[in-house]
Parts: C-alpha cells; sequence; structure tokens
C-alpha cells in the first residue's frame, strides 16, 4: 500500500476556465515579437523592458489589451517590466509552442510542463535557473518548498519556476447537476469507469440522438484516463509504472489489461453515440459539457459553473490525492535560454507569486469589468470571457477565492495535500538526455493515433497492435530498457 505523505506541498489546480474556447484569433498567436519586447529591446536604452510571455488560454476578449495595460501599469510602477503576454489557444498549443521552440522564435517566459519540459530541456531551450533564483529572486526561492523545487529539476538543475498549488493529484468527475436529478444517478455509486455506463445510456436515451454524454476533444479524451500509471515524467502515456506498484516495474501501458478493458468501454459508447462522433478532430471543448473529468478541488466547481451558464456542477472524486513528480511538474514557467531580460523575468513571476493585486488581475482580468472585489479575499465574475488559465500562471495561495466557493477553499487544498498517498516512483524523472531520438520517434508515432484512441473512434483490440508495433519500432524497448535501468538505479539503497 502506498504510505501517506504528510509534507506541507500546497496544492495545484485546474481552476476556473476549463470551458472557455479559444480560436484562431487567440492573443496575437502568429505576431512576432514586438519592438519593445524583451526579446528585442536595446540593452542600456532606458526603456522599461516588455517580456514576451507565452502562455496557453482561449479566445480573447474585446478588453484583452486594456487589461494587459493596465497590469503594465502596475508592474512598470513596481518592478520596472512589463509583459506582452501572448495567447496559444488550447488546441493551437502543442504545434505553436513546438514551432516556436524548433524555430529558435524570440521569447522570455513561456508555459511549460511535463508534456513538453524534458524535451524542451534536452533542446536547450531554457535557461538554467538553480543558482540565479536564490540570489535574484530569494523570497520566491523560500516561498516554494524545495519538495516542489527539486521537482522541477533535469539532471539535477532546475529550469522552470514551479506553480506551486497541487503538486499532489486529485481526480474528479463532474455532473451537471440537472441531469443527476433528472435521471437520478447515484453518484455514490460511481466509482470506475464502468459504472458510468448506466447513467450515460439513460442520458442519452433520454435528451435524444443529438445529445452526447460524453463531450470529447481530441487532446484530452477524458481527463486523467492514464492516471494510474505513472509516466515518469516523460509526457508519453504508453510508458509508464503502475503508481502503487512496489517493484517499480516500466510497462507498456497500453498492453494493460486494465487499459485495454477501459478502451474497450470508450469504443463502445463512441460506436453507441454516448461520444460526440467528431470527437478525434474536435479542438476546443464546449463552454457546456453534461459530463468531463478534472484534476481539481472543492470549490472548483464554482467557475465552471459560470463559464457553462448553469446552476449547478457536482463534483465527484475518483482518485487521490497522489503525489508523483509529473504532478509537480504539471505547471511551471521558464525563462528562454536566448532571453537578455533573465533576471526581469524571474523577477516578474518573483511578483506573480508575491504580489496579490497582479495575482488576481491575471487570473480575473480587468477589474470592474471581469470582476468585482466583495472582500480582500473573494471576487464575484462578471465575465466568462477572461481567457488566462489561472492554474498555468503561480501560486493560487496569494490569490482571491470566487464568490460562491469556500472560503477556506486554499485551506481544504492544503488538507488534501497532507492526505495524499505518492508513488512508488516518487522524486524520479527519466533522464532523455541519450534517448532523444527515440522519444520524439516514439511521441511521433503515438501523435498518429492517439486522438482516435483516446477517444474512443478506434477499436483498441485492432489499433493497439499495430500502435506497439510501431512505437517498438520507433524505440520503445530502448526507452523502457533504459527507465527500468535508471529507476533502479535511483531506488537502489
Amino acid at each position: 500500500m502506498k504510505a501517506p505523505l504528510l509534507i506541507g506541498v500546497v496544492t495545484l489546480a485546474i481552476f476556473g476556465l476549463t470551458g472557455c474556447s479559444g480560436s484562431d484569433n487567440n492573443n496575437a498567436s502568429n505576431n512576432t515579437p514586438s519592438e519593445n519586447s524583451g526579446s528585442n529591446a536595446g540593452e542600456g536604452s532606458g526603456e522599461v523592458p516588455t517580456l514576451v510571455w507565452w502562455t496557453i488560454g482561449g479566445q480573447v476578449p474585446a478588453n484583452f489589451d486594456k487589461a494587459i495595460e493596465k497590469i503594465n501599469e502596475y508592474t512598470a510602477e513596481k518592478i520596472g517590466v512589463k509583459i506582452d503576454l501572448r495567447v496559444a489557444s488550447w488546441g493551437d498549443w502543442d504545434t505553436k509552442i513546438n514551432t516556436i521552440v524548433n524555430s529558435g522564435e524570440a521569447f522570455d517566459i513561456m508555459f511549460t510542463n511535463n508534456g513538453k519540459y524534458s524535451q524542451q530541456v534536452n533542446m536547450g531551450a531554457f535557461t538554467d535557473i538553480t543558482d540565479l533564483v536564490p540570489n535574484t529572486v530569494p523570497e520566491l526561492h523560500s516561498y516554494i518548498p524545495e519538495l516542489v523545487w527539486d521537482g522541477t529539476k533535469v539532471g539535477g538543475k532546475i529550469y522552470a519556476v514551479p506553480t506551486y498549488k497541487d503538486s499532489s493529484l486529485t481526480q474528479y468527475w463532474v455532473f451537471d447537476d440537472a441531469l443527476v436529478q433528472k435521471y437520478n444517478i447515484d453518484l455514490g455509486s460511481i466509482k470506475t469507469l464502468q459504472d458510468l455506463d448506466k447513467p450515460f445510456r439513460d442520458i442519452k436515451a433520454g435528451e435524444g440522438k443529438g445529445f452526447y454524454p460524453l463531450s470529447l476533444t481530441q487532446g484530452e479524451g477524458i481527463n486523467g484516463f492514464f492516471n494510474d500509471y505513472d509516466d515518469m515524467t516523460l509526457g508519453f502515456q504508453p510508458i509508464g509504472v503502475k503508481a502503487e506498484d512496489e517493484s517499480r516495474t516500466v510497462v507498456s501501458v497500453l498492453e494493460q489489461p486494465d487499459i485495454q478493458e477501459k478502451l474497450k468501454l470508450m469504443h463502445q459508447w463512441y460506436k453507441d453515440g454516448i461520444i460526440n462522433p467528431d470527437a478525434p478532430t474536435k479542438i476546443e471543448a464546449d463552454p457546456y459539457r453534461p459530463f468531463f473529468s478534472a484534476q481539481a478541488f472543492p470549490g472548483a466547481e464554482v467557475n465552471w459553473q459560470i463559464s457553462a451558464g448553469i446552476d449547478k456542477y457536482d463534483m465527484v472524486q475518483i482518485l487521490g490525492p497522489i503525489y508523483t513528480t509529473s504532478t509537480i511538474q504539471g505547471s511551471m514557467n521558464a525563462i528562454s535560454a536566448n532571453s537578455k531580460y533573465k533576471e526581469e523575468a524571474l523577477k516578474y513571476l518573483e511578483l506573480v507569486n508575491t504580489d496579490s493585486k497582479l495575482r488576481n488581475m491575471l487570473a480575473y482580468g480587468e477589474e470592474g469589468v471581469d470582476f468585482d472585489y466583495v472582500n480582500d479575499n473573494t471576487v464575484e465574475r462578471k465575465t466568462d470571457s477572461w481567457p488566462l488559465a489561472a492554474y498555468t500562471q503561480g501560486t493560487f495561495f496569494n490569490m482571491a477565492v470566487t464568490k460562491g466557493a469556500p472560503e477556506d477553499q486554499w485551506d481544504q487544498v492544503r488538507k488534501l495535500n497532507e492526505a495524499a498517498t505518492s508513488s512508488s516512483i516518487l522524486g524520479f524523472a527519466l533522464d532523455i538526455s541519450e534517448l532523444g531520438t527515440e522519444v520524439a520517434n516514439v511521441k511521433a508515432v503515438w501523435n498518429k493515433y492517439n486522438y482516435e484512441l483516446i477517444t474512443g473512434a478506434s477499436d483498441p483490440e485492432q489499433k493497439i497492435p499495430q500502435i506497439v508495433e510501431e512505437l517498438k519500432k520507433a524505440g520503445l524497448d530502448k526507452i523502457m530498457e533504459a527507465a527500468q535501468e535508471q529507476i533502479n538505479a535511483y531506488f537502489k539503497s
């Protein structure tokens, strides 16, 4: 059994803006850095540097530029730095960020996560900030626990500032309460994916042919589908270690019976019209979904309700809280290796994590337009159009809660964290410095098939053998062997 980790790491949450949609018109997604950007501005010119910060989010509203202008007025006065905040939409983010990194396009700060981080570090995209952090931003260094900093290390070095939130993971299934009441769904009896079958079929029968109880997008499928397997920060689901496996055996995840059974059920749902037929090609989630899965915490449903335009979502905890190195790396911001303003970028990230006013502006938008203060620690959202995902920016623990959420929301998050169990390989991160070609090749194979597989569109009994065969030709076995050797060496005592 996994032992509880009673360590005081505050939890990270997927927060608020899950329902926002993105588009090709997202903020400057095709722009080059402005003349005053940190990547182009002349050093010693006396200008306030404007740092290009790439992040992920939804479609940019009409007041976005004005809101950023107010943020820049504030930060220019506080620390003499501004930002040119660029938003890659949810559906475009993978492609856009890969293009930026591969082409060497100028930027200063970039949101990253466990799905990309190790590869980006291996490519030399990010600055080694191991020594820079304690010397340049000591307040930020001391604020984030050592365990969380350690979780970002690649080859013993730190290349990103972690967002200090749920370093552990708690997974929820989320239901529209109106459907729960209408179809008498017993939420307490739903523990497994199979338990969703009857509720989904009841909803489908009652709501009609064009209604899809499980509305999926290509890049996500069911969020957390592979959570039982620790991906060793590889960002590649077909290789992992069962989180509770004390033998720490690296396995081919797609060949595991539990995963195959779940994929078969997904395929049946797809054939039966439970899942939307455009799931393999659908890029952005609808603002309203009857059901979805999310990493979250108590009170997160308040923001989802606003975005979806419904009265109530019901949350059912189905996994966790649990720590893995990948959950620590679930949200980070890195500084470009080519940035001329590395120290300024770090000071900006320090301000995000220590200044409540800035934190609330980034999370909620323009005061008086997107939100109003109810009191110092509570805001009321007036719109659902602010595009930035709060979980990508910085800690939640200097940020106001949303009206309707529990006032002690962050204390509840801490309690979840204190109760968290640990993956059997917590602390381990796969070193891919000698596996770059193989990792790139297997990810390319997986990208060919994963949209159809994880959305249920393809038959796993036919498709998995084909995928595994191609993965093996691309280097799957070599990666697994290297991972097992590294794990054995790391945990040798």
